[in-house]
């Protein structure tokens, strides 16, 4: 599971992270990332948590000193950054074990070339920038990303569900429902969760058979239609849908639309009362069995334990 290795981080005492903000103190992209945590150092003490917050200037003067976890965060491609101090910048982001970036940060990042391989999300109104960089890193539609030590988000309101989610990684749900309730948040939305706008913003008319392809998967969840059958109906043979999603959205179409279905069991799971086979059935998962196991693959974890973890979480 993606997050599972941030839980040996609960293990520092205490646990120093490091907010980086390179944009502006009011925009939803910081504050969403911001408040959780600092919610978490409250209910936990310094004892367990520290956060601190820096600007890129008064992080560059600092002496060099151990962090955990560092985020560099910023709202706008364009930032008062030379290339030079960005450079550097993100060097010493790369010293902490744990280390990534937030909205506009991670084009950056990816510019820089230290996000090769890693699956990244990247938010979608700056795939405009990407196209001499496109192969620095493994772009994908989600609202975050973790892959091995390499955290990834991409900002907005999206920060509050990563925000929330290092948190119950590390420190546990009972953590996690406690700042939910003083947020007034009621759903925390995974890493796989799609920046829904993305496509159609992404590819729109140029790319209208890859995105009617998408619409007819999300408009046919309970009754899965075949990969042929979706090429036929779009007016394009197999081989070329396959192409398509290959190269725009890294999947083979059998793939995506196989965690479109489960992303939906989810859902249902956390924000429905239906029964766990009533979910499969709606998903289009005709065996309980392949949909737990599926379910396993994609998310760590079995229907009937997500449904636990999240009564667990509302009794915590």
């Amino acid at each position: 599971m993606p997050l599972a290795k941030l839980a040996r981080l609960a293990q520092e005492a205490p646990l120093r992270v490091l907010l980086i903000n390179a944009g502006e103190p009011d925009t939803l992209t910081w504050s969403g990332l911001v408040q959780p945590l600092r919610l978490a150092a409250k209910l936990l003490g310094p004892e367990r948590l520290h956060v601190d917050v820096r600007s890129p200037d008064k992080f560059a003067a600092d002496a060099p000193r151990h962090w955990h976890l560092v985020l560099l965060v910023a709202d706008e491609a364009q930032a008062a950054l030379t290339p030079a101090n960005c450079r550097s910048l993100i060097e010493r982001c790369r010293a902490a074990p744990f280390w990534g970036g937030v909205g506009a940060a991670v084009l950056w990042m990816a510019d820089a070339g230290v996000l090769n391989g890693a699956r990244t999300a990247l938010p979608w109104a700056l795939y405009a920038e990407l196209d001499s960089i496109t192969d620095h890193a493994n772009f994908t539609p989600n609202i975050f990303e973790v892959d091995d030590n390499r955290l990834t988000c991409c900002g907005g309101a999206a920060s509050v569900d990563f925000s929330l989610s290092l948190v119950e990684a590390i420190f546990g749900a009972g953590v996690q429902a406690q700042i939910k309730e003083i947020l007034c948040v009621d759903r925390v939305r995974g890493r796989e969760e799609r920046q829904r706008v993305a496509l159609q913003a992404r590819f729109g008319a140029l790319q209208p058979k890859l995105t009617e392809a998408v619409s007819l998967m999300e408009a046919n969840i309970e009754e899965p239609l075949s990969t042929d059958d979706i090429a036929g109906l779009v007016g394009i043979s197999r081989r070329q849908l396959e192409r398509l999603f290959k190269q725009y959205l890294g999947s083979l179409p059998s793939r995506y639309y196989l965690e479109l279905r489960l992303q939906r069991a989810r859902q249902l799971l956390l924000d429905t009362h239906y029964s766990i086979v009533q979910v499969g059935l709606m998903c289009g998962f005709s065996s309980g069995s392949h949909f737990s196991t599926a379910f396993g693959a994609l998310f760590g974890n079995t229907p009937r334990e997500e449904r636990q973890r999240k009564l667990a979480g509302s009794n915590g």
